[in-house]
Protein backbone atom coordinates (compact mmCIF):
# COMPACT_ATOMS: atom_id res chain seq x y z
CA UNK A 1 0.00 0.00 0.00
CA UNK A 2 1.59 3.31 -1.05
CA UNK A 3 1.66 6.54 0.98
CA UNK A 4 -1.37 8.14 -0.71
CA UNK A 5 -3.55 5.06 -0.13
CA UNK A 6 -2.44 4.91 3.50
CA UNK A 7 -3.31 8.56 4.07
CA UNK A 8 -6.63 8.09 2.30
CA UNK A 9 -7.56 5.26 4.64
CA UNK A 10 -6.50 7.12 7.79
CA UNK A 11 -8.17 10.49 7.09
CA UNK A 12 -11.90 10.26 7.80
CA UNK A 13 -14.50 12.75 6.56
CA UNK A 14 -15.85 13.09 10.11
CA UNK A 15 -12.42 14.06 11.44
CA UNK A 16 -11.83 16.51 8.59
CA UNK A 17 -15.18 18.11 9.38
CA UNK A 18 -14.16 18.34 13.04
CA UNK A 19 -10.94 20.14 12.07
CA UNK A 20 -12.86 22.57 9.89
CA UNK A 21 -15.28 23.47 12.68
CA UNK A 22 -12.48 23.88 15.24
CA UNK A 23 -10.64 26.18 12.80
CA UNK A 24 -13.74 28.28 12.12
CA UNK A 25 -14.63 28.69 15.81
CA UNK A 26 -11.08 28.92 17.18
CA UNK A 27 -12.01 27.12 20.39
CA UNK A 28 -11.98 23.45 21.32
CA UNK A 29 -14.64 23.99 24.00
CA UNK A 30 -17.08 25.76 21.67
CA UNK A 31 -16.43 23.26 18.88
CA UNK A 32 -17.16 20.48 21.37
CA UNK A 33 -20.59 21.93 22.12
CA UNK A 34 -21.41 22.50 18.45
CA UNK A 35 -20.29 19.04 17.33
CA UNK A 36 -21.66 17.15 20.33
CA UNK A 37 -18.24 15.59 20.96
CA UNK A 38 -16.04 15.65 24.04
CA UNK A 39 -12.87 17.73 23.94
CA UNK A 40 -10.70 14.60 24.41
CA UNK A 41 -12.41 13.03 21.38
CA UNK A 42 -11.69 16.13 19.29
CA UNK A 43 -8.08 16.25 20.46
CA UNK A 44 -7.65 12.55 19.66
CA UNK A 45 -9.07 12.96 16.13
CA UNK A 46 -6.78 15.89 15.37
CA UNK A 47 -3.75 14.15 16.88
CA UNK A 48 -4.37 11.11 14.68
CA UNK A 49 -4.57 13.32 11.58
CA UNK A 50 -1.35 15.08 12.58
CA UNK A 51 0.34 11.71 13.03
CA UNK A 52 -0.91 10.47 9.66
CA UNK A 53 0.25 13.61 7.87
CA UNK A 54 3.46 14.08 9.83
CA UNK A 55 2.73 17.76 10.38
CA UNK A 56 1.03 19.86 13.10
CA UNK A 57 -2.39 21.19 12.15
CA UNK A 58 -3.27 23.41 15.11
CA UNK A 59 -1.40 25.79 17.37
CA UNK A 60 -2.85 25.91 20.87
CA UNK A 61 -2.66 28.88 23.23
CA UNK A 62 -4.41 30.21 26.33
CA UNK A 63 -6.89 32.12 24.15
CA UNK A 64 -7.80 29.29 21.79
CA UNK A 65 -6.49 27.49 18.73
CA UNK A 66 -5.54 28.50 15.22
CA UNK A 67 -4.38 26.68 12.13
CA UNK A 68 -0.74 26.13 11.32
CA UNK A 69 0.33 26.68 7.69
CA UNK A 70 -0.15 22.93 7.12
CA UNK A 71 -3.57 23.10 8.78
CA UNK A 72 -4.61 26.02 6.55
CA UNK A 73 -3.64 24.09 3.43
CA UNK A 74 -5.63 21.06 4.56
CA UNK A 75 -8.74 23.05 5.56
CA UNK A 76 -8.73 24.80 2.17
CA UNK A 77 -8.96 21.38 0.53
CA UNK A 78 -11.54 20.21 3.06
CA UNK A 79 -13.87 23.02 1.96
CA UNK A 80 -13.61 21.74 -1.59
CA UNK A 81 -14.23 18.15 -0.51
CA UNK A 82 -17.38 18.94 1.44
CA UNK A 83 -18.63 21.32 -1.23
CA UNK A 84 -18.31 18.55 -3.80
CA UNK A 85 -20.14 16.15 -1.49
CA UNK A 86 -22.94 18.67 -0.99
CA UNK A 87 -23.08 19.27 -4.72
CA UNK A 88 -23.28 15.53 -5.32
CA UNK A 89 -26.18 15.18 -2.88
CA UNK A 90 -28.02 18.06 -4.57
CA UNK A 91 -27.36 16.59 -8.00
CA UNK A 92 -28.84 13.28 -6.89
CA UNK A 93 -31.85 15.00 -5.33
CA UNK A 94 -32.58 16.95 -8.49
CA UNK A 95 -31.48 14.38 -11.05
CA UNK A 96 -35.08 13.75 -12.03
CA UNK A 97 -35.98 17.46 -12.03
CA UNK A 98 -33.26 20.09 -12.68
CA UNK A 99 -35.86 22.84 -12.27
CA UNK A 100 -35.75 22.48 -8.50
CA UNK A 101 -33.08 23.43 -6.00
CA UNK A 102 -31.39 26.50 -4.54
CA UNK A 103 -29.09 28.96 -6.29
CA UNK A 104 -26.75 30.94 -4.04
CA UNK A 105 -26.07 34.25 -5.78
CA UNK A 106 -23.76 37.12 -4.90
CA UNK A 107 -24.24 40.59 -6.36
CA UNK A 108 -23.26 44.19 -5.75
CA UNK A 109 -25.93 46.69 -4.73
CA UNK A 110 -26.20 48.53 -8.07
CA UNK A 111 -26.99 45.24 -9.81
CA UNK A 112 -29.88 44.20 -7.56
CA UNK A 113 -32.41 45.63 -10.00
CA UNK A 114 -31.01 43.50 -12.85
CA UNK A 115 -30.78 40.50 -10.56
CA UNK A 116 -34.44 40.96 -9.63
CA UNK A 117 -35.40 40.98 -13.31
CA UNK A 118 -33.49 37.73 -13.87
CA UNK A 119 -35.13 36.05 -10.89
CA UNK A 120 -38.60 37.28 -11.88
CA UNK A 121 -38.15 35.79 -15.34
CA UNK A 122 -36.79 32.51 -13.99
CA UNK A 123 -39.39 32.13 -11.24
CA UNK A 124 -42.22 32.38 -13.76
CA UNK A 125 -40.71 29.53 -15.76
CA UNK A 126 -39.43 27.41 -12.90
CA UNK A 127 -41.28 28.13 -9.63
CA UNK A 128 -39.52 25.26 -7.87
CA UNK A 129 -36.16 27.05 -7.73
CA UNK A 130 -35.27 29.08 -4.63
CA UNK A 131 -32.63 31.80 -4.29
CA UNK A 132 -30.27 32.81 -1.50
CA UNK A 133 -28.92 36.30 -2.26
CA UNK A 134 -25.79 37.87 -0.77
CA UNK A 135 -25.30 41.60 -1.41
CA UNK A 136 -21.78 42.85 -0.77
CA UNK A 137 -18.75 44.46 -2.43
CA UNK A 138 -17.02 42.65 -5.27
CA UNK A 139 -13.90 41.76 -3.28
CA UNK A 140 -15.94 40.03 -0.57
CA UNK A 141 -18.13 38.25 -3.10
CA UNK A 142 -15.15 36.81 -4.94
CA UNK A 143 -13.80 35.48 -1.67
CA UNK A 144 -17.16 33.87 -0.86
CA UNK A 145 -17.25 32.32 -4.33
CA UNK A 146 -13.79 30.83 -3.90
CA UNK A 147 -14.76 29.49 -0.48
CA UNK A 148 -17.75 27.86 -2.23
CA UNK A 149 -20.34 29.71 -0.20
CA UNK A 150 -21.79 31.07 -3.46
CA UNK A 151 -22.64 29.36 -6.74
CA UNK A 152 -22.44 32.42 -8.98
CA UNK A 153 -21.55 36.11 -8.66
CA UNK A 154 -23.03 38.93 -10.74
CA UNK A 155 -20.72 41.92 -10.72
CA UNK A 156 -18.58 44.27 -12.77
CA UNK A 157 -15.81 42.38 -14.55
CA UNK A 158 -12.47 44.08 -15.15
CA UNK A 159 -9.10 42.78 -16.30
CA UNK A 160 -7.57 42.61 -12.83
CA UNK A 161 -10.39 40.26 -11.76
CA UNK A 162 -9.22 37.64 -14.24
CA UNK A 163 -7.78 34.51 -12.66
CA UNK A 164 -7.12 30.93 -13.69
CA UNK A 165 -9.81 29.58 -11.35
CA UNK A 166 -12.63 31.87 -12.54
CA UNK A 167 -14.94 31.71 -15.54
CA UNK A 168 -16.75 34.91 -16.56
CA UNK A 169 -19.56 35.32 -19.08
CA UNK A 170 -20.05 38.95 -20.10
CA UNK A 171 -23.72 39.94 -20.05
CA UNK A 172 -23.85 43.64 -20.93
CA UNK A 173 -22.08 46.97 -20.53
CA UNK A 174 -23.00 49.06 -17.50
CA UNK A 175 -20.91 52.25 -17.48
CA UNK A 176 -20.71 54.71 -14.64
CA UNK A 177 -22.68 57.92 -14.45
CA UNK A 178 -22.74 60.97 -12.21
CA UNK A 179 -26.12 60.67 -10.51
CA UNK A 180 -28.17 63.41 -8.88
CA UNK A 181 -31.72 64.22 -7.81
CA UNK A 182 -33.95 65.22 -10.73
CA UNK A 183 -34.20 68.76 -9.33
CA UNK A 184 -30.44 69.29 -9.05
CA UNK A 185 -29.52 72.59 -10.77
CA UNK A 186 -26.64 71.01 -12.70
CA UNK A 187 -29.16 69.13 -14.83
CA UNK A 188 -29.84 72.43 -16.63
CA UNK A 189 -26.38 72.17 -18.20
CA UNK A 190 -26.28 70.57 -21.64
CA UNK A 191 -22.74 69.25 -21.28
CA UNK A 192 -20.41 68.81 -18.34
CA UNK A 193 -16.97 67.36 -17.70
CA UNK A 194 -15.63 65.89 -14.50
CA UNK A 195 -13.33 68.88 -14.02
CA UNK A 196 -16.43 71.09 -13.78
CA UNK A 197 -17.65 69.10 -10.78
CA UNK A 198 -14.56 69.03 -8.58
CA UNK A 199 -15.93 71.53 -6.06
CA UNK A 200 -19.42 70.07 -5.85
CA UNK A 201 -20.83 68.27 -2.82
CA UNK A 202 -19.87 64.61 -3.45
CA UNK A 203 -20.76 61.41 -1.66
CA UNK A 204 -18.49 58.61 -2.90
CA UNK A 205 -17.21 55.11 -2.27
CA UNK A 206 -14.02 54.82 -0.21
CA UNK A 207 -11.15 55.29 -2.71
CA UNK A 208 -9.61 51.94 -1.74
CA UNK A 209 -12.83 49.97 -2.34
CA UNK A 210 -13.48 48.06 -5.57
CA UNK A 211 -15.83 50.69 -7.02
CA UNK A 212 -13.81 53.52 -5.49
CA UNK A 213 -10.70 52.41 -7.38
CA UNK A 214 -12.65 52.46 -10.66
CA UNK A 215 -13.99 55.95 -9.90
CA UNK A 216 -10.52 57.16 -8.90
CA UNK A 217 -9.16 55.88 -12.21
CA UNK A 218 -11.80 57.90 -14.09
CA UNK A 219 -10.58 61.09 -12.44
CA UNK A 220 -6.91 60.13 -12.81
CA UNK A 221 -7.29 59.56 -16.57
CA UNK A 222 -8.44 63.18 -16.83
CA UNK A 223 -5.56 64.49 -14.75
CA UNK A 224 -7.77 65.03 -11.71
CA UNK A 225 -7.44 64.08 -8.08
CA UNK A 226 -10.11 62.01 -6.36
CA UNK A 227 -12.65 64.62 -5.18
CA UNK A 228 -12.79 65.51 -1.53
CA UNK A 229 -16.10 63.89 -0.68
CA UNK A 230 -18.37 65.42 1.94
CA UNK A 231 -19.57 61.91 2.77
CA UNK A 232 -17.61 58.72 2.09
CA UNK A 233 -19.48 55.44 2.48
CA UNK A 234 -19.48 51.92 1.06
CA UNK A 235 -23.28 51.94 1.41
CA UNK A 236 -25.07 52.84 -1.80
CA UNK A 237 -28.34 53.17 0.11
CA UNK A 238 -26.68 55.81 2.29
CA UNK A 239 -25.51 57.76 -0.73
CA UNK A 240 -28.89 57.59 -2.47
CA UNK A 241 -30.52 58.88 0.70
CA UNK A 242 -28.18 61.87 0.58
CA UNK A 243 -28.90 62.39 -3.12
CA UNK A 244 -32.61 62.57 -2.30
CA UNK A 245 -31.91 65.87 -0.50
CA UNK A 246 -31.07 67.39 -3.89
CA UNK A 247 -27.66 68.63 -2.73
CA UNK A 248 -25.25 65.79 -3.52
CA UNK A 249 -23.58 64.06 -6.47
CA UNK A 250 -22.35 60.50 -6.61
CA UNK A 251 -20.84 58.17 -9.19
CA UNK A 252 -22.56 54.82 -9.69
CA UNK A 253 -23.43 52.41 -12.51
CA UNK A 254 -26.25 53.76 -14.66
CA UNK A 255 -28.25 50.59 -14.06
CA UNK A 256 -29.38 52.36 -10.87
CA UNK A 257 -31.69 54.38 -13.13
CA UNK A 258 -33.71 51.22 -13.79
CA UNK A 259 -34.58 50.62 -10.16
CA UNK A 260 -38.34 51.04 -9.60
CA UNK A 261 -37.75 52.97 -6.38
CA UNK A 262 -35.19 55.32 -7.94
CA UNK A 263 -36.05 55.94 -11.58
CA UNK A 264 -38.77 58.47 -10.75
CA UNK A 265 -36.33 60.87 -9.09
CA UNK A 266 -32.79 59.79 -10.01
CA UNK A 267 -31.04 61.31 -13.04
CA UNK A 268 -27.60 61.19 -14.68
CA UNK A 269 -25.72 64.40 -15.41
CA UNK A 270 -24.59 64.89 -19.04
CA UNK A 271 -21.04 63.72 -18.33
CA UNK A 272 -19.70 61.29 -20.90
CA UNK A 273 -17.54 58.30 -19.96
CA UNK A 274 -16.02 56.66 -23.03
CA UNK A 275 -13.56 54.42 -21.25
CA UNK A 276 -15.38 53.26 -18.13
CA UNK A 277 -14.80 49.52 -17.55
CA UNK A 278 -18.44 48.58 -17.32
CA UNK A 279 -18.86 44.95 -18.36
CA UNK A 280 -21.19 43.04 -16.06
CA UNK A 281 -20.67 39.28 -15.94
CA UNK A 282 -21.81 36.10 -14.27
CA UNK A 283 -18.75 34.60 -12.58
CA UNK A 284 -18.33 30.99 -11.51
CA UNK A 285 -15.49 28.69 -10.49
CA UNK A 286 -14.02 26.81 -13.44
CA UNK A 287 -13.43 23.58 -11.56
CA UNK A 288 -16.88 23.51 -10.00
CA UNK A 289 -19.59 21.66 -11.86
CA UNK A 290 -22.72 23.79 -11.98
CA UNK A 291 -25.96 22.11 -11.02
CA UNK A 292 -29.07 22.41 -13.20
CA UNK A 293 -30.61 25.37 -11.37
CA UNK A 294 -27.39 27.41 -11.75
CA UNK A 295 -27.34 26.74 -15.48
CA UNK A 296 -30.96 27.84 -15.74
CA UNK A 297 -30.04 31.05 -13.88
CA UNK A 298 -27.24 31.73 -16.35
CA UNK A 299 -29.59 31.18 -19.29
CA UNK A 300 -32.10 33.62 -17.80
CA UNK A 301 -29.25 36.12 -17.23
CA UNK A 302 -28.44 36.04 -20.94
CA UNK A 303 -32.09 36.54 -21.85
CA UNK A 304 -32.48 39.60 -19.61
CA UNK A 305 -29.12 41.04 -20.72
CA UNK A 306 -30.16 40.78 -24.37
CA UNK A 307 -33.03 43.16 -23.64
CA UNK A 308 -30.90 45.84 -21.98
Amino acid sequence: MDWEDRIGRRLKLRDLHTLQIVAEIGSMAQASRQLGLSQPAISKAIAEMEQALGAPLLERSSVGVELTPSGSLLVDRVRVIFDEVRQGVRDIEHLSDPTRGEVRIGATEPLTVILAEIINLLSRKYPGITYNITISDTTSLMRELRERNLDVVVTRWIARNAADDLAAEILYNNPLGVLVHRRHPLLRQKRLELKDLMNERWTLSPPDSFLGEIVREEFRCRGLEYPKATVTSISIYMRLTLLASGRYLTMLPISMLRHPADKAWLRALPVKFDDTPGNVATITLKQRRAKGAVELFRLASREVAAQL
